[in-house]
């Protein structure tokens, strides 16, 4: 089950929404517990287990590293091995040169515990910050057990400390209003997802589907361009329909994504993009590293090599962490030269360009099916066009327009402007029959296409 399945849209969501609020408010933690553990239980029995005992398994090591740090004695033991048996999960159940393990312990081909790279980001980072005395061990389950397994935000985030986690749940506020904008960001991260990403990645589909040594030049960017567009738009879909199944449940998670795209610099892109898992890996991995040595270039290769595990930690192939370490030279690169005028005119399209080109093996399912495509791109095979690019073109060019547009802050800067007149009235007494419509729209294209579960990356 997914949030962009009609089941949870029209069957777990509303159910879970009325037993909550009809809930005593001194139940609710429990009761938001107990629906995350059916939500989790839809993906198996066997990934449901795993997922009740990993959770037990960090909150009984985060007591152990802070009874040492009590105590005085040394608390990194307990921390390596909570540490090592986290990241060690997370590879049997995401690398692909694992398949036979998973087989052996008798798990389906392509089933994986929900958000189970998210899941092992929050627990390593709460073991890092009892064990740096941030913050305490948590003494009660049930509170700890929503900060793992909580599911408006267990499949794309965002990822939170504790502490911070602790002070939104200590902040919510339930009400008709609060749930009313909660239904708004999910619906719009649901057509985020439905109408915009289902379709790009048909289009990407449709060009990966050529044989590498046959695809033309104007294909292969088509296909890659809609690659990274779908890319955004289904990880943002996803991380702003979990913010908005959090607001309905009265909590306010941080935004994940601020139109990173067409942004005229690199380190803006990086910045905005997925940005709380980004400053998970600057927090537990780039600043302790950089912070053991004054040298700059040292720091530099601290800062590209944290862009690689981000890139690898996204597809646990060579490809990603391929991809991460080509972001990282290329925000090094490009504060060499940060200020040339030219980059003022230039950097919307040198950045996009770049992000298109370099996403090539973050798509690739190996090196060297990447490199044939990359050659494609340049026009390797001889060919600029074909009957192929009229076709995608005529079928495609409405929706890759349209999401161009989408994943620029233009409409919403149109929307902020208009509050100083009359349209914003318009516009604010329009938005719930706006948000019926495009729920209805993409409740058709759910049932038409059977269910929304198309996706380039899985976390």
């Amino acid at each position: 089950m997914t949030y962009s399945s009609l089941i949870f849209i029209y069957g777990f969501l509303p159910l879970s929404l009325l037993i909550y609020h009809a809930a005593r408010e001194k139940y609710r933690n429990a009761v938001l517990l107990g629906l995350s553990l059916i939500f989790c239980g839809f993906c198996g029995l066997k990934c449901l287990a795993f997922t009740v005992l990993d959770t037990a398994f960090n909150f009984l090591v985060g007591h152990i590293i802070d009874t040492h740090r009590v105590r005085k004695k040394s608390g990194t033991l307990p921390l390596l091995t909570g540490i090592t048996a986290n990241i060690a999960m997370l590879f049997v159940f995401r690398a692909a040169d694992l398949a036979e393990l998973r087989e052996k312990i008798g798990l389906p081909e392509g089933v994986l515990p929900v958000g189970i790279s998210l899941f092992t980001l929050s627990a390593v980072g709460y073991l890092i910050d009892i064990y740096s005395d941030r913050i305490r061990a948590e003494s009660d389950p049930v509170r700890f057990g929503l900060y793992m397994l909580m599911f408006p935000r267990i499949i794309m985030g965002p990822v939170l400390r504790y502490d911070s986690f602790v002070k939104i749940l200590s902040r919510r506020k339930c009400s008709l209003a609060e749930t009313g904008t909660g239904m708004t960001i999910f619906v719009k991260g649901l057509a985020k997802k439905v109408l915009a990403a289902d379709n790009l990645f048909m289009l990407y589909s449709a060009v990966r589907n050529v044989k590498s040594g046959e695809l033309a030049a104007v294909n292969a960017w088509l296909g890659m361009i809609a690659y990274v567009l779908c890319l955004y738009f289904t990880v943002s879909g996803l991380t702003d329909m979990g913010i908005g199944l959090g607001r309905c449940f009265g909590m306010h998670f941080p935004r994940c994504f601020n139109y990173p795209l067409f942004v005229s610099k690199l380190r803006y892109f990086a910045s905005r993009w997925h940005m709380q898992a980004v400053r998970w890996f600057r927090r537990y991995i780039s600043s302790p590293l950089s912070a053991q040595s004054s040298v700059r270039w040292i720091k530099k290769l601290i800062f590209i090599a944290t862009w690689g595990f981000f890139g690898f930690w996204y597809t646990f192939r060579a490809g990603g962490l391929i991809w991460g370490l080509l972001l990282g030279i290329g925000i090094v690169v490009e504060r060499k030269f940060a200020k040339l005028k030219m980059l003022n005119a230039t950097g919307i399209i040198v950045t996009f360009v770049f992000l298109t080109v370099s996403s090539v093996f973050l798509a690739g399912d190996n090196l060297s099916a990447s490199i044939r495509y990359l050659g494609a791109m340049v026009g390797g095979n001889r060919m600029l066009a074909d009957s192929l690019t009229v076709y995608l073109l005529r079928s495609y060019i409405i929706i890759l327009l349209v999401s161009v547009y989408a994943s620029t802050d233009l409409f919403r800067n149109m929307l902020l402007r208009s509050r100083k007149h009359k349209v914003n009235s318009v516009l604010s007494a329009a938005t719930p029959a706006i948000v019926i419509v495009l729920l209805l729209v993409c409740t058709a294209f759910i049932a038409y296409g059977g269910a929304s579960s198309l996706s380039p990356v899985t976390l």
